[in-house]
């Protein structure tokens, strides 16, 4: 029999107090919840290793996915980031005074801003991804690469319902 982990004794305890309802959604969303908050502390220590803030990194992520000259306008950036007009203004403010970015006119449409990451935001982002890329290593560490495909395959068919 596998070795019983805390989400095995919280369930069964539920099952004890309510044997009438079927647990058996938090075997695998307990699961997620807790590896969640591992994946989330793991992230934050690899950002701090550069000194990064998460919604530094997932700024300047967005940018460098964009490929040299590693520029993007704001409208796109929010998008991928998922916050609001104002929010994202307020962290390319942060960003510039970082020196991480620069604003620069929109060469297509001089009355549009882009915003273009420098060397220095550059150096933080693949330093901050080389040490991600080690930790969730470590995280899956337990699972072979077959069973982490497998693994991705099926949170992958659960989240297309949510993107």
């Amino acid at each position: 029999m596998p070795e019983k982990d805390e989400v095995d004794r919280i369930v069964a305890a539920w099952q004890h107090a309510h044997p009438e309802l079927d647990f058996s959604p938090l075997q695998v969303l307990s699961r997620v919840a807790r590896l969640a908050k591992h994946l989330d502390r793991a992230r934050r220590d690899a950002f701090a290793s550069s000194g990064l803030e998460p919604w530094e990194f997932d700024v300047l992520a967005a940018l460098r996915r964009e490929g040299a000259p590693f520029q993007s306008s704001p409208k796109a950036l929010l998008q991928q980031t998922l916050v609001s007009s104002g929010t994202m203004t307020n962290r390319i403010d942060r960003l510039v005074e970082r020196g991480f970015v620069e604003r620069r006119t929109d060469p297509h449409d001089g009355r549009g801003v882009q915003v273009a990451m420098t060397d220095a935001g550059v150096a933080a982002v693949d330093g901050a991804m080389g040490e991600l890329v080690e930790r969730e290593a470590e995280l899956l560490g337990a699972l072979s690469s077959a069973d982490q495909e497998r693994l991705a395959g099926l949170l992958r068919k659960l989240i297309l319902d949510f993107d």
